[in-house]
């Protein structure tokens, strides 16, 4: 838990505007996340890797943390929400997608760094499906709202990046929540 705690303060630095000596403000986020995640790799293919252990069926939650119960819950609460975006969320999609790629997380053989390089780039992949799914929606959704399509943009690409961060922090491996890098495996022991 000290851990989550060091990398949310870390990742809440990282959203200011502010450089040190010219670098960008993610090389030290970036930095801080292999250092406290590696060891954490190395546990799950560890387990990965153990005679007894076996990856699960398939399952998803939908977006995780509660965002695709939280979106259904409001659109069961406000007409407009149901009527015009659905009962879950538009970008759920996504979440499923990352999903597949968190279940199983990295291959039996890969290295520590690959595991890491891995569910980075699934997190990544999370955050540009997100902002895709508001560009192919933008201009319906400027007209729906009678606001510019940059509008839109720069509220998908908010909904991403608050995503990214989330999953970011809440889906390091071994670490016994059920969103966890590859969730389908038996925890860690």
């Amino acid at each position: 838990m000290r851990h989550l705690v060091i990398l949310a303060c870390a990742l809440l630095l990282s959203c200011s505007d502010a450089t040190d000596g010219g670098s960008s403000p993610h090389e030290g986020v970036d930095q801080l996340e292999r250092q406290l995640e590696m060891h954490r790799h190395m546990d799950l293919l560890v387990r990965q890797a153990a005679p007894d252990s076996t990856l699960a069926a398939f399952t998803t939650d939908g977006c995780s943390g509660g965002l695709s119960i939280g979106w259904e819950y409001l659109a069961n609460q406000v007409d407009g929400i149901r009527e015009y975006h659905g009962t879950r969320p538009p970008w759920e999609d996504c979440c499923i997608a990352h999903d597949r790629l968190y279940h199983a997380g990295a291959a039996i053989d890969a290295t520590t760094e690959e595991s890491f390089a891995a569910r980075k780039q699934a997190d990544l992949a999370l955050l540009a499906c997100v902002v895709e799914t508001g560009n192919t929606r933008k201009m319906e959704l400027s007209r729906e709202y009678d606001v510019s399509p940059k509008t839109v943009h720069t509220l998908y690409s908010t909904i991403a990046e608050l995503m990214y961060r989330a999953v970011r922090m809440g889906g390091v491996p071994c670490s016994g929540l059920p969103w966890r890098w590859g969730y389908g495996w038996p925890e860690c022991d």
